[in-house]
């Protein structure tokens, strides 16, 4: 089956505060494909996810992301664009008032979800694809923080999105379960959903294979499959 491209970026500036923070981009993303960023925090990662996302505007070169133009795009179509893409961040952003369920609630109905026993379903759904099924009840602070990260990872997927970025997942988490967690999220894409990771952590590439991205020096520089 012939791939789709979500992603291409030509001759793409990004920049933060005015302040230039990658030049001259050259990428393209398609589906099914596990992307890996890395490079060292204030390299440019989560500004370039960020702008995948329209929350840092691309100023210069061609951007596309899942069929709209990033320099035409109206405020009010950013909701849609975003609704297309799942977003795992580092430190969860789980409402601590409410309960896993009322945080997936919340979310749905935000996006326009309105029967509820569908929206009921969908929570199901995605617990479930998380080995998260028997936790809806519980409150983010009865979870440990890999359970909780599951419950970002079913966040993300609510809307049945065709790519999901996550931002240092695994940053706050141990070894043993950030490898469940990249382990999960490489499952996510092997079903279909593309993935875009950042991280500063060198191995996951190794055990979990995909292709890679390295922000440096003001640069996005893809790197070859093959070892030294």
């Amino acid at each position: 089956m012939e791939k789709k491209l979500l992603i291409k970026y030509v001759d793409v500036d990004i920049y933060q505060q005015d302040e230039l923070v990658l030049k001259d981009i050259q990428l393209e993303i398609h589906s099914g494909e596990f992307v890996y960023l890395l490079g060292k925090v204030g390299s440019g990662k989560t500004s370039l996810l960020k702008s995948i996302y329209h929350e840092v505007p691309v100023k210069y070169g061609v951007a596309g992301v899942l069929g709209y133009d990033l320099h035409d795009l109206k405020m009010n179509e950013v909701p849609f664009l975003r609704r297309k893409i799942g977003i795992v961040f580092q430190d969860f952003q789980l409402l601590t008032d409410r309960t896993v369920n009322q945080n997936l609630d919340f979310v749905l109905q935000a996006t326009g979800w309105k029967e509820q026993q569908a929206i009921n379903d969908q929570i199901e759904n995605v617990l479930t694809q998380v080995g998260m099924k028997s936790k809806g009840k519980k409150m983010p602070h009865q979870l440990s923080g890999g359970e909780q990260q599951r419950i970002v990872i079913a966040r993300a997927l609510l809307n049945s999105p065709e790519m999901i970025l996550a931002d240092e997942p695994t940053g706050n988490l141990d070894t043993a379960t950030g490898n469940e967690l990249v382990k999960l999220l490489y499952t996510i894409c092997q079903s279909g959903t593309t993935v875009l990771m950042a991280t500063h952590n060198l191995n996951w590439p190794n055990k979990f294979p995909g292709r890679v991205f390295r922000c440096d020096n003001e640069l996005l520089i893809e790197e070859t499959t093959e070892k030294k």
